[in-house]
């Protein structure tokens, strides 16, 4: 994939990304948020917009592993299926009950199921 030519939207991928390593970060350091979703999110925004930024996240010692286990399986690690998919309940189970408004409860638990359907059914390595 080629980097985006345009550079507001080449500026904006960058950012993302960052954002999306600070927030992996985190994750690794807080068990119940989950780094790999962050970091595969933050691998495609710097693929798009900063080739050398690609190379750097690809071959971090932490996050590389994740990355490759992506790239070359489409698979999640059990431990990070695990993680992601009790984080989503409680996220779920919080939404129901702090959130007034009947249809953000709807879309949200709608999105949530989605995202767990997507990474139930992923392989496991």
């Amino acid at each position: 994939m080629a980097v985006v030519e345009n550079r507001v939207l080449r500026l904006c991928l960058f950012s993302l990304g960052v954002l999306f390593v600070l927030i992996g970060v985190a994750g690794v350091f807080l068990p119940i948020l989950p780094t790999t979703p962050f970091i595969l999110c933050a691998a495609w925004c710097f693929l798009k917009s900063s080739k050398k930024a690609y190379v750097w996240i690809y071959s971090h010692s932490i996050f590389s592993g994740p990355l490759k286990n992506w790239e070359e399986n489409h698979a999640i690690s059990k431990s990070a299926k695990l993680v992601s998919l009790t984080t989503i309940t409680f996220s779920a189970i919080y939404t129901y009950l702090a959130i007034d408004g009947l249809w953000v409860k709807h879309i949200v638990l709608v999105l949530l199921t989605g995202v767990s359907i997507f990474i139930g059914t992923r392989k496991s390595q």
